[in-house]
């Protein structure tokens, strides 16, 4: 699995060089900091400065943008809602905090093979062995999550896409209901290769 949800780029910038362990702590020092600093101006800054991050990752922004469209969506409804309920700066704050850790994570994503996150955590978590858990199986875990994102984002674009052709991309149930019944029947079929393997202990 060389590409982390679909989005990895191999490239010679300072953020390709370092280690997965190391972004991982500035990941979460970053996402504690977003969070224990998050304000109305203080959240701003923070997109700011992950934009940066980001570009400078070898991200095409421009490009990200446009598969970022759900997410801008959502965010959308979430700056509107909390708007109405909480006012104009709470909205800011909040939303800027989204979208900062989303496109630091972005930047990671980009930098780091999934190979190398995933011996990362395996070694990571490799004490845990002696209480009796299997590290290995942990790791597999962690890969069958960022498999199962990129499966689930492509099953949602289809489904909208097959909603469209047919009128009814506004209808909730069209949308709802098909994709519901695709992504547990990709849950079954993961479950049963597993099995087949030998790894559903």
């Amino acid at each position: 699995m060389t590409e982390l949800l679909g989005v990895y780029r191999p490239g010679r910038t300072l953020l390709h060089r370092t280690g997965p362990g190391p972004k991982l702590a500035f990941l979460a020092l970053w996402s504690i900091a977003v969070v224990a600093l998050r304000g109305p101006v203080a959240s701003p800054i923070f997109v700011a400065v992950a934009v940066v991050i980001a570009a400078w990752s070898g991200l095409r922004l421009r490009r990200s943008l446009r598969t970022m469209r759900g997410l801008l969506l959502m965010l959308t409804l979430i700056a509107a809602f909390q708007t109405w309920q909480r006012g104009v700066d709470v909205a800011i704050a909040v939303v800027s905090s989204l979208l900062a850790l989303f496109l630091i994570g972005l930047a990671f994503t980009a930098t780091t093979a999934a190979d190398d996150l995933l011996n990362t955590v395996e070694r990571l978590v490799a004490p845990l062995r002696f209480v009796g858990l299997r590290p290995e199986r942990i790791a597999l875990a962690f890969a069958l999550v960022l498999r199962a994102l990129p499966a689930v984002l492509e099953v949602a674009r289809e489904t909208r896409a097959a909603a469209r052709a047919r009128g009814l991309d506004r209808s909730p149930r069209a949308l709802l209901v098909p994709f519901v019944i695709r992504v547990v029947a990709h849950a079954y079929a993961t479950g049963d290769a597993l099995a087949a393997r030998g790894l559903d202990d």
